[in-house]
């Protein structure tokens, strides 16, 4: 019988896993970078990073009798993505990881199912499935895992997939044979994602400032967005795909096998009017099982405006004066000065537009 270690990876590869590594459960090698960077205060407003800091300091705080960390990698790159999409006025970019069914479900379920089998070939096995909101530094453990190295960006980098996957992890108790550690870094001289990040998040080669990142600003930024990176935000209603557009390493990634994190044709290029328009109980109907529930209504309101905004059509004046009176001050806000580009930008004194001097084909 092959060892326990290989048939671990032929049952992850069976459940949709296109990267399995075995990793020690040891103190994480990155948590003094973590500790650096939360406290040059990159973190933003993302207060849990700073109150569970302590716990990525070892595995052992989710699971206290851990002594393997089996980390697994998903694609989620469809066929139809090999370029970005182009986006009509009116519509907005989702970024790839979360244009499918929310991954932190699909990878529960699949990391449960490879922990089922995990027990009954070892019995006794005790083991935690951890998905991003448990305290592991997944990135660290993935490459002692052997699945990668971290890319400029920020990001793990494989040579076969990528930085187009989603991580998880298989915390057990289980003495496991831990695969080779990827020692290498594959960039070399290339800068392309720090030179093409919009809002230069990227302060330097592995530094992110999250406090000027499009996905941080769309997503994880529950107040108004700066108006200094406004503009820079481009059609991205929720996240942002471009300093992985960019990479080299993404340019013949392979693509996704796991019919759940495919596309939806519905949230491909988002009709931003459609979505100002959305009651609550529609955005929960549109939205249920995908990741963009993360940046509730208001969030993704706020994002809609401000998209609007920064492509002037005047087409969305009508839907941009009804959000006014919208009961959230920061949809409010972000509508008005979507109102604002858009008539200055038509030669016009920014201020609150009353629809009853709007020309006409805009009264619909």
């Amino acid at each position: 019988m092959a060892p326990l270690e290989a048939r671990l990876q032929q049952r992850a590869h069976e459940l949709g896993f296109e990267l399995v590594g075995i990793a020690p459960a040891t103190v994480a090698d990155g948590f003094d970078r973590l500790r650096s960077w939360l406290d040059q205060g990159y973190a933003g407003e993302m207060a849990y990073m700073e109150r569970h800091a302590q716990a990525r300091h070892h595995p052992s705080s989710i699971l206290a009798e851990v002594r393997s960390v089996v980390m697994l990698g998903m694609s989620y790159l469809a066929e139809s993505e090999a370029m970005p999409p182009s986006n009509s006025p009116g519509r907005g970019k989702v970024a790839r990881y979360a244009l499918g069914e929310d991954y932190h479900d699909v990878l529960r379920r699949r990391l449960r199912q490879l922990l089922l089998w995990l027990q009954g070939e070892s019995s006794g096995c005790r083991g935690r499935a951890v998905v991003d909101t448990a305290p592991l530094l997944e990135r660290d453990f993935a490459r002692r895992a052997g699945l990668g190295w971290f890319g400029k960006n920020t990001m793990l980098l494989n040579k076969r997939l990528g930085s187009y996957f989603v991580l998880g992890a298989l915390l057990v108790d289980v003495e496991l044979r831990p695969d080779p550690a990827h020692l290498a870094s594959h960039c070399g001289s290339c800068t392309a994602c720090l030179d093409a990040c919009p809002t230069e998040a990227l302060i330097e080669p592995g530094v992110l400032d999250a406090r000027r990142c499009i996905s941080y600003l769309t997503i994880e930024l529950r107040g108004s967005i700066p108006s200094e990176h406004r503009a820079a935000m481009g059609d991205w209603v929720f996240g942002c795909d471009i300093c992985q557009e960019v990479c080299p390493w993404n340019r013949k990634a392979s693509t996704a096998t796991e019919p759940a994190l495919r596309p939806r044709a519905d949230l491909e290029s988002i009709d931003l009017v459609e979505l100002l328009g959305l009651s609550d109980e529609a955005f929960r109907q549109r939205f249920r099982g995908t990741a963009l529930t993360r940046a509730k209504r208001r969030g993704l309101l706020r994002n809609a405006a401000i998209v609007l905004g920064n492509q002037g059509d005047p087409a969305a004046l009508p839907a941009l004066q009804r959000a006014l009176n919208h009961p959230e001050p920061l949809v409010r806000e972000a509508a008005q000065w979507a109102i604002d580009c858009i008539t200055e930008k038509r030669g016009r004194m920014p201020g609150s537009l009353d629809p009853r001097i709007l020309p006409s084909r805009y009264n619909r």
